[in-house]
């Protein structure tokens, strides 16, 4: 898809979901009309009403795809969120609870009861199940269990035995298996009498009778070669794959540096259990990127952004909190300056320039470090040589922007010294910004943290407080 369908298709969405709003608030406008008549006939017009703009509005939700329903559920109120969810019909149920956010989840769950809750499930495939089940109540997953057969209820407790973040919590147990030992022509026909293909095929896996991997076939080398040909002659026989428990981060890394499509699964004894696909590796990647954006704000988990105050309260006030103390030793650093700041009032409007563009750059540096973590383009090991490249990139930036604000320090203020101060201390807490931007994120993952929990928080703490010492500190001992 180019930028501009992507854009086209944005634009097509955000108007869908316009007109749902519309729809919905037409309905609360004629209620609210049909309320203040009297009348015999009242209730009998509110009612006939209500049900036009709901049959209207259900209609709209029929021809939307269930990610984009999911969209829509996200982006409204509550109420709102669950008038629409009433109206979509049952059979989808399933899909939309799996494409919307976790925090909206628990929303459309906590309305949903326990038959529909299962109507829905039944719906799904293992690997499916096994993602909604921790948050389904425990007497439904029980009787849901015991609808399954041997099969499936194995391939659910398989998943379930794996943490979220590796990949045997995530593989799919829908695939395509063919012998070596076969023509083309064979697994064309074989192919030819099922009814579907599981998503996002873009190879078949060869195994042999104990099922153990030996190579995959591309459905491209199916389609071009010579149908007589063996599939042994055709198959590529070192395929990437994976184990269940190798982390599942990694595994979309190879994804995106193999442009893979899907890709096997395997015990360790090379027999074949799942198979990873390119939609769950791009949702992966998604809420791992949606996470570290949230860590580096001190948030502890998504959150809804229509949840209740509480909810919102609860996610929010531990690394306020943190904040307020960090903001409170800032002020206690300028409280030692105050006889300074008396003496020389350009300190005063002077000192939120040095702290601010601190935190700028200790920020640029953290966000850089998080995220080559992240790639494992770095470990703890390359902090030293990281940090000599930064301390430098801070030492040019803090003489070269040091110098700019310093000039313009004395244009203002008619005093080189003060200039040569605003200098030197823009400098060095563009140092101090660089030191602790490499050594906070790597001291938290070398204690077993995630490198962005609060980095951003941290970090400003660190220049904020750091800014006013240096700058004061020198102000006071060349300049008073």
């Amino acid at each position: 898809m180019t930028e501009v369908e992507i854009k086209k298709a944005q634009d097509s969405l955000q108007s869908r979901l316009a007109q749902v709003i519309e729809l919905l608030n037409r309905q609360r406008v004629v209620e609210g009309l049909t309320h203040r008549q009297d009348g015999q006939h009242q209730d009998r017009v509110e009612t006939l009403v209500h049900r036009q703009n709901l049959v209207e509005l259900q209609r709209k939700l029929e021809d939307l795809h269930s990610a984009d329903v999911a969209y829509i559920l996200e982006a409204l109120p509550l109420d709102d969120r669950l008038t629409v969810w009433q109206l979509v019909k049952a059979d989808r149920d399933g899909d939309i609870l799996l494409e919307v956010s976790d925090s909206v989840r628990e929303t459309l769950i906590a309305d949903m009861d326990d038959h529909e809750l299962l109507a829905a499930a039944k719906e799904m495939d293992a690997d499916e199940l096994a993602d909604l089940a921790p948050e389904l109540p425990r007497d439904v997953i029980h009787e849901l269990m015991e609808t399954l057969d041997a099969q499936q209820r194995e391939r659910v407790r398989s998943a379930l035995s794996y943490n979220e973040d590796q990949v045997g919590a995530l593989m799919d147990f829908e695939m395509v298996t063919i012998r070596e030992d076969v023509s083309l022509e064979v697994v064309l026909r074989y192919l030819r009498r099922l009814k579907e293909l599981p998503g996002h095929t873009d190879k078949l896996f060869v195994v042999d009778y104990d099922g153990v991997l030996k190579g995959v076939l591309p459905i491209k080398r199916l389609l071009v070669n010579d149908p007589e040909k063996q599939v042994a002659e055709v198959m590529a026989s070192d395929p990437v794959s994976f184990h269940p428990d190798e982390d599942a981060y990694d595994a979309a890394q190879a994804f995106e540096r193999y442009d893979l499509i899907s890709a096997p699964v395997v015990d360790k004894n090379g027999k074949l259990i799942g198979r990873l696909t390119i939609d769950e590796m791009v949702d992966l990647i998604r809420e791992e990127s949606e996470s570290e954006v949230l860590n580096m704000a001190g948030l502890r988990e998504e959150e809804d952004i229509f949840a209740s105050v509480w909810k919102s309260l609860r996610n929010r006030w531990a690394w306020l909190a943190i904040n307020l103390i960090t903001a409170f030793l800032a002020s206690r650093v300028i409280g030692l300056f105050e006889g300074s700041i008396e003496k020389l009032v350009a300190l005063a409007a002077l000192m939120p320039i040095v702290a601010g563009i601190g935190g700028n750059s200790g920020n640029q540096t953290i966000t850089m470090i998080v995220r080559a973590m992240a790639l494992d383009q770095v470990n703890t090991g390359s902090t030293s040589r990281l940090m000599r490249k930064e301390l430098a990139v801070a030492l040019i930036n803090g003489v070269v922007w040091g110098g700019v604000i310093g000039v313009v320090a004395y244009l203002l203020y008619g005093s080189w010294s003060l200039g040569v101060v605003m200098t030197a201390a823009m400098t060095l807490n563009l140092l101090l910004a660089a030191l602790m931007g490499v050594l906070i994120p790597m001291t938290l993952s070398r204690i077993g943290r995630d490198p962005a929990m609060g980095a951003s928080v941290m970090i400003t703490a660190v220049t904020d407080s750091g800014g006013f010492f240096i700058f004061l500190g020198l102000a006071t001992l060349f300049l008073l």
